[in-house]
């Protein structure tokens, strides 16, 4: 079903009205049970809550440790911090609903969402528990918390029941509407299709509360905004362009044009008798990376993972031709990889593991927004579930999928009391890694891939750790995987540790997470595809950016430009979509000269004009960049 404005317009009334529903009840909830007052911004002392029983108030104990966790930071107060857990709560709920409305149009659930308290799933859930579960209304709530349960093995960062974005569930008659609102019969055809999860990341915020921002300030005020203002849905023929004359390029150039890519992408842009020489050995697949920087709902992720199936079915091929040793394992750096033929029994096994091994091996995603790491992620699961689902691969057949690649760039954790109390249990080295290392990631929520932190992680070592000297490099690289890894190691269990409180768990987890993104900043990546964020740069981080950036300063679409390419391997692809103004506009030209010139040279481009991203007054341009070898 073809995306067009009115199917959009559609789905847009169903996300504002499902909203407006969700974030209304969560305010009355901690209005009413939980002694929170997200519209005067009060919070009263758990000891006053006598209306409630035992379940609510360990609730209520876990929402004022999340408030406390985020006011930490210092640009967050009481008020700012309670808007925020209805937000996302309101999120949550929604996204998992169309999770599982989607999960059901693939065949991958039984009717649970969709007609309601008559969805075929519940009536079976219902005669087998019989009234052991209260009205049905409540066996429904009891119900979904039961399949949420079952999906969180897959993707803890949506379905989580004890994640501080997923404490809450509306209320029965709450429930009813918003059951109302997503089987309406306009809109029921879209939840087969793969985008419609990305339109509902889009619309979840209105085109009134980025005109309101843009209003108050020109440039971004901080985080939240920063992703806000600049979420532009990427059309899906860009995505394809940009990803045909990327990662469909590579691969036809390695194979020497010998790829059924040349005909599947149809943007890739080819001369009629171009044959490019084929590489001596092919790359193997479970090598090749593709980074987006600003993933949003991961638009190009998924077109990727399209060309990824097609890649290794082929590479499988060349194998069987050209023997065991015919895949390059070491370009990619993973040279401890068996050969494929060597990996799996068969062809049949092998291409089962699929769509596991792209999630795990080739689609890496970052985004300030964690509403959008948790969105992609599930986009991304989803997509695997659909490849399975057309390969008839049964459901206890599939291979579980692990944590894949995506990276919500959230700020490292700023309780002090909670860090001391960590550091005392680590040695005394390992200790002060911890605490540079956070010092080290105080920019992640405005910057994100940005922040530069394997150019600052060698002397960081060396200064804990000591001075290795320049020609031992490597030596700086392999001491902080060890103490990556015991950090690793302490944090997971002081997240689990009976003596750790819920905020513990939160002071944990972001960590972990800055953990995962110093990772995605050591990696060089085949392919970077992108649609950045553009314009002023935020307030906050104005004077670091245009210190790293001196050639891009002028324009985040320009510094994304910059990083991408640094992030890219020798002769790798990076591609974009951005403002076309970078490409003439006098204050672009150093940027011009010394980067879109001088580290690569444009291989594609398209004037795409006005109307391209959504409600974005730009005139767009996408365009293909070779790194120089």
């Amino acid at each position: 079903m073809a995306f067009d404005q009115t199917t959009r317009n559609r789905l847009q009334r169903f996300v504002t009205d499902a909203r407006r529903a969700l974030e209304e009840e969560f305010t009355r909830q901690l209005q009413n049970d939980y002694g929170l007052d997200p519209v005067s911004g009060t919070a009263s002392p758990l000891e006053s809550l006598r209306h409630i029983n035992d379940q609510q108030r360990e609730t209520a104990r876990i929402l004022r440790d999340t408030l406390a966790h985020y006011c930490a930071n210092s640009d967050t107060d009481t008020k700012a911090g309670l808007d925020r857990i209805v937000r996302e709560q309101a999120f949550t709920i929604l996204n998992r609903l169309a999770a599982l409305r989607m999960a059901e149009a693939r065949g991958l659930l039984i009717e649970s969402v969709g007609n309601g308290y008559q969805a075929k799933g519940f009536q079976l859930y219902a005669r087998l528990a019989g009234t052991a579960l209260g009205e049905t209304g409540d066996a429904y709530g009891v119900y979904l918390q039961s399949v949420f349960d079952e999906f969180a093995l897959d993707l803890p960062g949506l379905f989580d029941r004890f994640s501080p974005q997923g404490r809450l569930f509306p209320r029965e008659a709450v429930l009813l509407q918003v059951l109302t609102l997503i089987n309406h019969d306009e809109i029921e055809p879209l939840w087969a299709e793969d985008e419609t999860i990305g339109w509902v990341y889009q619309y979840f915020n209105s085109k009134e509360e980025r005109k309101a921002m843009r209003d108050a300030s020109q440039a971004p005020r901080n985080s939240r905004e920063l992703a806000v203002r600049n979420q532009f849905f990427t059309p899906r023929y860009v995505v394809e362009f940009l990803v045909d004359n990327t990662l469909g390029r590579l691969w036809f150039n390695w194979t020497g044009g010998q790829t059924m890519l040349r005909d599947r992408c149809q943007y890739l842009l080819v001369k009629p008798d171009e044959q490019p020489e084929a590489t001596k050995r092919l790359r193997d697949p479970r090598t090749v990376k593709l980074l987006d920087p600003a993933c949003g709902s991961m638009h190009f992720g998924l077109y990727a993972f399209d060309l990824f199936l097609e890649i290794y079915q082929e590479a499988w091929e060349w194998e069987q031709l050209n023997g065991p040793g015919a895949l390059d394992t070491e370009t990619g750096g993973s040279p401890d990889l068996k050969p494929l033929s060597q990996t799996y029994a068969d062809q049949e096994t092998f291409l089962r593991d699929m769509p596991r091994l792209i999630i795990e091996h080739n689609i890496y995603g970052v985004d300030i927004d964690s509403r959008a790491a948790q969105i992609a992620s599930l986009a991304l699961w989803l997509r695997a579930q659909r490849a399975w689902h057309e390969a008839g691969v049964k459901a206890k057949e599939r291979p579980q999928v692990g944590q894949g690649h995506v990276v919500a760039a959230v700020a490292p954790p700023a309780e002090v009391d909670l860090r001391k109390r960590f550091m005392e249990e680590l040695d005394a080295l390992d200790a002060e890694l911890f605490e540079q290392t956070l010092f080290m990631l105080k920019g992640l929520p405005e910057l994100g891939v940005l922040l530069q932190v394997e150019r600052e992680l060698p002397a960081l070592i060396r200064k804990v750790f000591g001075e290795h000297g320049d020609l031992f490099r490597a030596e700086d690289m392999a001491q902080w995987q060890k103490a990556e890894a015991r950090l690793r190691e302490a944090l997971t269990d002081y997240a689990r540790a009976a003596r750790s409180t819920y905020q513990g768990r939160l002071f944990a987890e972001d960590a972990l997470q800055g953990l995962r993104m110093i990772d995605h900043c050591r990696e060089v990546f085949d392919v970077v595809v992108m649609n950045p964020p553009f314009g002023a740069l935020a307030a906050g981080t104005k004077s670091e950016l245009e210190k790293t950036y001196p050639n891009s300063k002028n324009d985040l679409l320009a510094i994304f430009v910059d990083r991408g390419l640094a992030m890219t391997r020798k002769s790798g692809r990076m591609g974009a979509i951005t403002s076309r103004t970078c490409l003439f506009l006098s204050s672009f030209q150093k940027w011009r000269e010394k980067i879109l010139l001088g580290v690569a040279y444009p291989e594609v481009m398209a004037d795409l004009g006005l109307g391209v991203m959504d409600d974005a007054v730009v005139e767009a341009a996408a365009y293909v960049l070779e790194k120089a070898k």
